[in-house]
């Protein structure tokens, strides 16, 4: 993993973290222009500089140099052959790992045409937690049935880390899965091809809109569950209104802090309904802490 993440970086970025960082720990590296580079783990967040660990404040500083030789290789020096990508804000690396960018928006016809004056990047380190659904499996079934769930949680508490897990053991287990992965996160799709175990019979529909997704699946690969994580917009109510009726199993995730302020939200007057339960996560022993399992009823 170090070497994947590394040579995807500027010669002094590389330098500063090689041999002084813990990538089984790591979660997220920040680099922002003119200000410290930041390290996240699971439990903290600290500083590097070519001394070793330090805190934030004393971190090594980051440069416009480094941005730009950064993204210069990430992309291969064609940033327009990932054009989709930058235009919705990150990329996506080998192995899987995500990167965040921000930047100057250029806009063109009321829609993004691209991002240039890069001054911040979020390097997200896909990884594999097998095992991670051990606790949550269980109670996706009542009476021996697999029942639809959505699992709800504030950012960062570990939900496509349980989906992934989720897809992998329902789909070893015998049932045809198929991931509707709009922001390879959940699969880590690079050029296409899953960078992470998902299991034996899940096929991953990657960079796809969630709604055109699930009906791409639903009219062609016979699903028995649908996994897709960040339901939010109303499109994705339209099309889990059609999930319904085509009687498959959907396991979700969707940001919030409860489960009423989630059936406040448009999608779930025209989809929710495909839901027949909730999981509340936190990080409150760790990403993937579930705090509550609760009956879904749809809101009048």
């Amino acid at each position: 993993m170090a070497s994947k993440i590394l040579n995807q970086l500027a010669p002094n970025l590389r330098d500063i973290l090689e041999n002084r960082v813990d990538w089984d720990t790591v979660e997220e590296l920040r680099l922002r222009v003119g200000r410290p580079l930041v390290i996240k783990d699971k439990f903290q967040e600290y500083g590097m500089n070519f001394f070793g660990k330090c805190q934030v404040a004393d971190s090594y500083c980051v440069t416009t140099d480094d941005l730009n030789r950064s993204v210069q290789i990430m992309t291969q020096n064609s940033w327009y052959a990932i054009d989709e990508e930058i235009r919705a804000g990150y990329l996506t690396l080998a192995g899987g790992h995500r990167v965040g960018i921000c930047g100057k928006v250029v806009m063109e016809k009321g829609e993004i045409k691209t991002l240039k004056y890069i001054n911040g990047l979020n390097i997200r380190i896909a990884k594999q937690v097998i095992g991670a659904a051990k606790l949550v499996l269980p109670k996706l079934y009542f009476n021996n049935k697999l029942s639809s769930t959505l699992i709800i949680s504030p950012p960062g508490c570990g939900k496509t880390t349980l989906l992934r897990d989720i897809s992998r053991q329902l789909s070893n287990s015998g049932m045809d899965v198929v991931i509707i992965d709009e922001r390879s996160e959940i699969a880590a799709c690079y050029q296409g091809i899953p960078q992470l175990d998902v299991g034996l019979r899940t096929d991953v529909i990657d960079g796809c809109p969630k709604a055109m997704g699930i009906m791409m699946a639903l009219r062609g690969m016979t699903p028995q569950v649908i996994v897709t994580d960040e339901i939010g917009h109303p499109d994705d109510g339209y099309a889990l209104a059609d999930v319904i009726r085509a009687g498959v199993n959907v396991i979700s995730s969707c940001h919030g802090s409860s489960l009423e302020a989630v059936q406040a939200r448009a999608w779930v007057q025209l989809g929710g309904s495909v839901f027949t339960q909730a999981i509340i996560l936190s990080r409150r022993n760790g990403p993937g802490t579930i705090e509550q399992v609760l009956k879904w009823e749809q809101p009048e």
